[in-house]
Parts: C-alpha cells; sequence; structure tokens
C-alpha cells in the first residue's frame, strides 16, 4: 500500500530507504523532513539556490568500513561549526552526486580496504566519480584524508584514486592528502587542523546562519567508554569451542558490560585492547641486544623499553615504514630492493608473511632504544564482531575468536589480542568499547526475511542476529549459509543451530565444509541454492555477508553475480548494477575484515 500522498512507486522507493536506518537516524530524518516542508513553502528549490548554498558551507563525504573515518569525519564537522562555519557531513553512499557540480569546497574523508577497494559505503560514490558522468569541477576546491594499513600493498589506494580524479576534473587541491596509517591520529589530527583552517579562509564565519551537521548517530554522552578511555570488563567465560584434535583453537568468550552503561546491537564490534605475549617482548629484546630496563622518553611519555614494547608498541604486524627505518641500519641492498616503488606487490608478500621479530633476526642491525620505539607503530587495538544480543544477554556482550598461532621462520609466530584473549583467566579484566556499525543491521521491520553468509568466525555477528530475532518476535524467515573445514571438529555452535532449527528460529541452514567429501566453500552453496537464494532476495530479503576481505567476500560477491545472471535474466554489468542497488538500499551489507 502507498505512503499517502505518494504514488506506489515513489512509496516503494521510500520504504527501502527508510528500512536501512536504525532509531537514531530515523529521528534526525523526521527533523530534517519537517524542516525542508517548512522550508519549501515558502520558497521553490532551484539550482541557484543550490550553487548558493553549496558557496557559503563546507561539505564533509566519508567512506568508511571501521568506523574511523566516520569518526574523524563529525570531528572535522564539529569543529567547523564550532568556528560558525556552514557545514554539513555525509556518508558517502547517502551523497546526492549530482549536488557535485554545485560543490565549492569539499573534504572527502575515506579508508582503503582489502585490496584496495572503497568501503562498502562509497563504492557507488567511488564508481560515479570516476565514471563518465562525473562533471568537470573548476570551482571546486578540495581536501582527501586517506586511511589505511601499510602493512598492506594498496595504502590508501583509495583515497589517492579520490584525490587524483578530483584534479583531473578540474577541482583544486587545498592540501596535499594525508595518508593515514593504522595511528589514526598521528597524521588525522594535525591533518585535520590544516584543513580547518583552508575552510576559515574559504568560508566567512556567519554565527546566525545555522549550520548543518548530520551525523548518523548521536553524538556519545559525556564520560562514556571509548576507544582511549576503555572500559575494564570481567572475564566470565572463556571456552574452546572445536574439537580437542582440530588444528585450529576457536574460542567463545564472555565479558561482563555491567556498570559500564555501554551498550551495543546486533552488527556492532567490541574493540579490545591487548598486550603483546612475554614470549614476543623477549624475543625482540634478545635479537636487538637491548636491555629491557632501559628508559625511553618518547611522545612526553617515560617507561622502560620492556613496558613500550609489551603494552605500547605493534610487534605482530609488520609495515613498510619499519621496514625501511631497518633498512637504513642494516645497509641491506635486497630491502632496499624491496622498498622500491615498483616492488609494491612483492613488498606486500614479504609485509603478509613476517612480523618484526623476523626482520630483527633476518637482517641483523644496531638499534637504540628510543628509535626503536619511535619506528615502531604504536599498538592497536583490535576488533571483532560481537556474538550475541542484549536482548537475550543482557549486561554482558559475547565474541568468537579465532586464535592466531603458526609456524614461520623457525619459530612460532602468535596473534596479539587472540592469544591475550585466550590466555585470559577469571580474574582477568579486558580493556573494551564499543565500535558501533550503523551499515550491518537487522531490518527494522522484523517481517523481513534476511540472509546470512558466514564462513568460520564471520558466524560471530549472526549468532547475536537470531537471538535478537528471537527475542522480539521477528515474523521473517532467517537462513544461515555456514562453511569450515570440517564437520566434526569445526561446526561452531552446532548445538545453538540445531535447537533454533527445532524451535524454528532459524528456517534454513545450508552447510558447507572445505576439507570433507564433498568439498566446498559457501559461495558453492550460494551458486547451488542460487534459485532459492534469488526468490528471497526478489521478495526483500536483506542479504549479510561476514568474514575475510580478501578471497572470502570476493568470492561470494562474484557467485551472487552469477547467481542474478541464472536466476535474474540479466547481463553481468546488469548484475552488478541489482547488487549495487541493494547495498544503497542497506538489504546487502558486508562485515569483512
Amino acid at each position: 500500500m502507498p505512503i499517502a500522498p505518494l504514488p506506489e512507486a515513489m512509496s516503494a522507493e521510500a520504504l527501502r530507504l527508510l528500512d536501512a536506518l536504525d532509531a537514531a537516524a530515523l529521528w534526525w530524518l523526521s527533523g530534517y523532513a519537517a524542516a525542508l516542508a517548512r522550508s519549501r513553502a515558502t520558497r521553490a528549490p532551484s539550482a541557484p539556490a543550490r550553487d548558493a548554498a553549496a558557496r557559503e558551507r563546507l561539505t564533509v563525504v566519508y567512506g568508511s568500513q571501521t568506523g574511523n573515518a566516520q569518526r574523524l569525519a563529525e570531528r572535522l564537522a564539529r569543529d567547523a561549526e564550532a568556528d560558525g562555519l556552514g557545514v554539513r557531513v555525509v556518508r558517502a553512499s547517502a551523497y546526492p552526486t549530482r549536488e557535485l557540480a554545485v560543490e565549492r569546497l569539499l573534504v572527502v574523508v575515506i579508508s582503503t580496504h582489502g585490496d584496495g577497494d572503497p568501503p562498502d559505503d562509497a563504492r557507488a560514490f567511488v564508481d560515479f566519480l570516476c565514471g563518465k558522468r562525473a562533471p568537470q569541477l573548476p570551482a571546486l576546491r578540495y581536501a582527501v584524508l586517506a586511511l589505511g594499513d601499510s602493512s598492506y600493498p594498496q595504502f590508501c589506494a583509495t583515497g589517492r584514486r579520490v584525490d587524483a580524479r578530483l584534479a583531473e576534473l578540474g577541482a583544486t587541491r587545498l592540501i596535499d592528502t594525508g595518508e593515514a596509517d593504522v595511528d589514526v591520529e598521528a597524521v588525522a589530527a594535525p591533518w585535520l587542523a590544516r584543513a580547518l583552517g583552508c575552510a576559515r579562509e574559504a568560508l566567512e564565519p556567519a554565527p546566525a546562519r545555522s549550520a548543518t551537521v548530520t551525523p548518523l548517530r548521536a553524538p556519545p554522552a559525556a564520560g562514556e567508554w571509548t576507544r582511549e578511555q576503555p572500559f575494564a570488563a570481567a572475564l566470565l567465560a572463556n571456552q574452546r569451542i572445536v574439537a580437542r584434535d582440530s588444528a585450529r583453537d576457536i574460542r567463545h568468550l564472555e565479558l561482563s558490560l555491567a556498570g559500564s552503561g555501554l551498550a551495543y546491537e546486533p552488527g556492532d564490534a567490541l574493540g579490545v585492547w591487548a598486550v603483546n605475549p612475554p614470549a614476543l617482548v623477549a624475543a625482540v629484546l634478545e635479537a636487538s641486544g637491548l636491555d629491557g630496563d632501559t628508559p625511553v622518553c618518547h611522545a612526553g611519555r617515560s617507561l622502560d623499553l620492556r613496558d613500550w614494547l609489551a603494552r605500547e608498541r605493534e610487534l605482530t604486524r609488520l609495515a613498510r615504514p619499519f621496514v625501511a627505518a631497518h633498512a637504513t641500519r642494516a645497509r641491506s641492498d635486497d630491502l632496499d630492493r624491496l622498498l622500491a616503488p615498483e616492488r609494491r606487490d612483492t613488498l606486500g608478500a614479504f609485509l603478509a608473511g613476517r612480523q618484526p621479530i623476523d626482520l630483527l633476526r633476518e637482517y641483523p642491525a644496531a638499534w637504540t632504544a628510543g628509535d626503536l620505539v619511535a619506528a615502531l607503530r604504536p599498538l592497536a587495538p583490535r576488533s571483532y564482531s560481537i556474538a550475541s544480543s542484549r536482548k537475550a544477554v543482557g549486561d554482558e556482550v559475547h565474541l568468537t575468536v579465532g586464535v592466531v598461532a603458526y609456524e614461520a621462520f623457525g619459530s612460532l609466530h602468535v596473534g596479539a589480542a587472540s592469544q591475550f584473549l585466550a590466555h585470559a583467566d577469571d580474574d582477568q579484566r579486558v580493556p573494551v568499547y564499543v565500535e558501533a556499525n550503523e551499515r550491518f543491521r537487522l531490518p527494522s521491520d522484523p517481517t523481513r526475511d534476511i540472509i546470512m553468509i558466514g564462513p568460520g568466525t564471520g558466524i560471530a555477528p549472526f549468532r547475536g542476529f537470531v537471538q535478537e530475532r528471537r527475542e522480539i518476535g521477528a515474523r521473517g524467515r532467517n537462513w544461515l549459509l555456514f562453511g569450515n573445514r570440517r564437520f566434526r571438529s569445526e561446526f561452531l555452535y552446532q548445538a545453538e543451530w540445531q535447537a533454533a532449527l527445532r524451535d524454528g528460529c532459524l528456517h534454513r541452514l545450508d552447510l558447507a565444509w572445505s576439507r570433507e567429501a564433498p568439498r566446498g566453500y559457501v559461495q558453492d552453496r550460494v551458486r547451488e541454492r542460487g534459485r532459492d537464494l534469488y526468490a528471497w532476495l526478489d521478495d526483500g530479503a536483506h542479504l549479510y555477508v561476514c568474514g575475510d576481505a580478501t578471497r572470502m567476500a570476493k568470492d561470494v560477491h562474484a557467485a551472487l553475480l552469477d547467481v542474478f545472471v541464472e536466476h535474474g535474466g540479466v547481463d553481468r554489468e546488469r548484475a552488478e548494477e541489482r547488487l549495487s542497488q541493494l547495498v544503497e538500499e542497506g538489504r546487502y551489507a558486508r562485515d569483512v575484515y
């Protein structure tokens, strides 16, 4: 039934858009729509009016996979608003691309994901910008803040691509592209200050003019536990959920949030601050020949070297800047050749297989304690998809953690956070904070069907989804496609899924085992069940994918394209357009890492 007074086609489109928004965004939208209605009652919209508005404001567009770009974009908007500047901040997927031609001052904050890909919420924006329909922009002044991880060969590739394309379209670069590594603040803070200074020069502060700031969620309340100030959560349970003879160690952890005031929704992530394994710290000290008791002053803080390495520096991820610093000290021709721009892919493979300890052992060099601390990246928190619903577990949060441990270069290599969590005991306090993920939300309409694709630990958020749907009495159907290596030893949460099938909270379960006949992966099940999957999506279902970004997510996406070609009767280009439309409607969401 159409929404009065809208025609049926427009009603359907409005319902699809509204269905993708959470409560905070709906409240904002209601106020925005009311203000827009009042404005249009007094004047009709026109291109000159839009152009005039653009001249008076800063537009901040962000594309964010994990929330960092959104956080920085909203900070810039708040600071600009405090200075009396007109400003709006818009997620890339919600940016009206037709307005690009009239923009006069634009800041883009965008991360790079996977193998040089844009975040899911910025794919359409980047495609438009780089496509034939993008307008010439001779009147636009712009700046780009690119976020990435120098452990990967395509570091900040999306931001560089956006910057180059805007320049190609005739826009004027205000400041050089900022390229922020995992230690985001080191680059982002001074870059944002410079960008704000440029905005002040370009725009006349107008305290009487109402600035438009449009975050998708309410700003955090004062005193809320944050990344910078995490909550010390008590450990309630730490259970291995694979068979004893499994080569993998996968843990189910339960943490108490009692007294914290922290809230989360299914689809959010939990940030965890870990410490490096003592054995790894000792190995780095031995390989560098340094004394762990040496006091080191850095960035206004003084700690013993051992404490810097244990709690403040990244020891399980190797990045290009440290390789470059080490190459200078080691005087290694091999490392110098590896760092050449044309060897980007080779360097990526080198970084992926090594940790800083391997570099110290393989290419001996003389370091001072202070120089080593300065050269290593700051330790960053790790994010884990939340595997529970607060409606089901109360003041608890559950995680599904794959413990990283492998042999390489003659020694055992481990993951910092996964080892920290795996060895946590009953008395352990774990520093945590919640990372909201508005892009990975259950449909607001509980009658909608959902399809969940999550191999391995990618199953985590879907445990929370099914718990939530059970608690609210959702009438929509739930379909889970799960894959792992072996049925007997690695069917995560098997008893829970079987119980959910019995009580009707899970309506369909398809499984794939890569090491047992008939071998297959979740993308194979997608193709095999393509007719039903297409029918569900055609009937309005929401599709979710969680897990590995480098291979699984791409393979599943390719399988979905095949499904649309075969069962939707379209060519591959049109199939890609259909999937992009689902993304824009909030009906195809990915939580990939």
